[in-house]
């Protein structure tokens, strides 16, 4: 691996884990417990559009330990690395598609992320009755993968734009 492209890794590991942090400072005021903004995909999704499908999946699983490890426990790795390897699949499949945009590609992998989620806690509490609640996360991962995809997207153009001026 390249001294860059190690140096590049490292950066966004470093954002996004700062990402975690910061959304972990200030919970989102809603009535639906476990409902995240996922500001962490914004680097993912930049890593998935810049450097490929490869380097996305592992700076997201890099950023999953250890922001399970930082900010969470055992549970938040299982339920985020859940979630974080169907959106990735799902995110793999409608990139090499070329049929989405960056927005609705976030969008597709935002929902995806809860439904990884909902299947883990179906095993964990052994009931399917808590995939009742997937249509409340439907919603909240649609409103997270727009703002998602349109921040990540301002912030390719941005990069590519600085990198012509260079």
């Amino acid at each position: 691996m390249k001294t860059k492209e190690t140096a590049m890794y490292g950066l966004l590991v470093a954002l996004a884990m700062i990402l975690s942090y910061i959304e972990t400072l200030f919970p989102v005021f809603v009535a639906v417990p476990g409902v995240k903004l996922g500001l962490a995909n914004i680097v993912v999704l930049f890593a998935v559009y810049t450097m490929g499908i490869k380097s996305a999946a592992a700076i997201s699983a890099v950023r999953v330990l250890l922001a399970g490890f930082m900010f969470g426990n055992l549970f938040s790795i299982i339920y985020s690395g859940a979630g974080a390897c169907l959106s990735l699949l799902v995110i793999m499949i409608l990139y090499k598609s070329g049929k989405f945009g960056i927005t609705g590609v976030s969008v597709a992998g935002g929902v995806a992320h809860n439904a990884g989620q909902i299947i883990v806690a179906c095993f964990v509490t052994e009931t399917a009755q808590i995939a009742y609640y997937f249509p409340v996360l439907c919603i909240s991962g649609t409103v997270a993968g727009i703002c998602i995809g349109l921040i990540a997207g301002l912030v390719i153009g941005k990069m590519k734009g600085a990198a012509l001026k260079d």
